[in-house]
């Protein structure tokens, strides 16, 4: 087993897959090969394969999750075997369910109550530049650009470059922020030096929303999503929407239209 991991870890970053995507593909991969070996099979073939992906499911796990053992498993037997399995089971169907949008006030209430300068900073770019928190806190000196009012990501999320806005308000905030750095700094950095970890930016958000007395199940990536709304409800175009939030398939985008309220609440009740 430790040899198939070892070949398939080293084959996963040969083809430049993401730190977090190996580990995530080797766990999942690690439990398909343990339930093979508790099964006594001689050989994994499409049943098998959704033997273990019915275990799973029946032990609590998402369509999300099911996809990523289904990618992970599937990735293995083409580049590891070499015997692509000839009818790979299909992806587990998720739930549409809407993005959790905070409303122009609620934002607004969440920096005003954050009174740290770097927490709010940090929360005003997320929110207006449409950032994940793993591309917020692994924001580097270099990756803004003053000039042209922009951040430019590297190798964010599928190892793609974008370009997004870099809020006008903000960049006095940003100058003062990143005055005493290197280039290669991280613009957000821990207490103790270093990248700040995305449970700490996760926190921060947290006690904003609470402080705030927001009672929506909002998590940081709404601000994401509050963004996306706010462009759309503003009349910008989805394609440049789409650009800025770095969406390969414009289907992604176009999930916002089912959130955007300017148009649907103008709609009088019949009653």
């Amino acid at each position: 087993m430790q040899h198939n991991l070892e070949l398939f870890s080293r084959e996963l970053s040969i083809r430049n897959y993401s730190p977090r995507t190996i580990r995530s593909y080797s766990t999942c991969l690690t439990y398909y090969l343990t339930f093979l070996k508790k099964s006594n099979a001689r050989c994994s073939n499409t049943e098998m394969v959704k033997t273990f992906l019915l275990s799973k499911k029946e032990a609590g796990a998402g369509p999300q999750t099911l996809n990523q053992y289904r990618s992970a498993i599937i990735f293995f037997h083409a580049h590891i075997l070499k015997q692509a399995l000839h009818t790979p089971p299909v992806c587990a169907r998720r739930p549409k369910q809407l993005p959790v949008v905070l409303t122009s006030q609620e934002i607004r209430s969440i920096l005003l109550i954050t009174q740290n300068k770097k927490h709010r900073l940090l929360l005003a770019l997320a929110y207006g530049a449409g950032l994940r928190v793993s591309e917020v806190v692994a924001l580097r000196v270099s990756n803004l650009d003053f000039s042209n009012m922009s951040l430019h990501l590297k190798a964010v999320k599928g190892q793609k470059d974008r370009i997004t806005l870099m809020p006008e308000r903000l960049i006095n905030a940003l100058k003062r922020t990143t005055a005493d750095k290197e280039k290669n700094d991280y613009v957000f950095e821990s207490a103790r030096g270093g990248k700040l970890h995305t449970r700490t930016a996760q926190q921060i958000f947290y006690q904003a929303l609470k402080k705030a007395g927001i009672k929506k199940n909002a998590s940081f990536h709404s601000l994401r999503h509050s963004f996306a709304t706010h462009l759309l409800e503003n009349g910008v175009d989805v394609r440049y929407i789409q650009t800025l939030l770095g969406h390969a398939s414009i289907k992604t985008t176009e999930r916002y239209t089912a959130v955007s309220h300017t148009r649907l609440f103008a709609i009088k009740s019949p009653l």
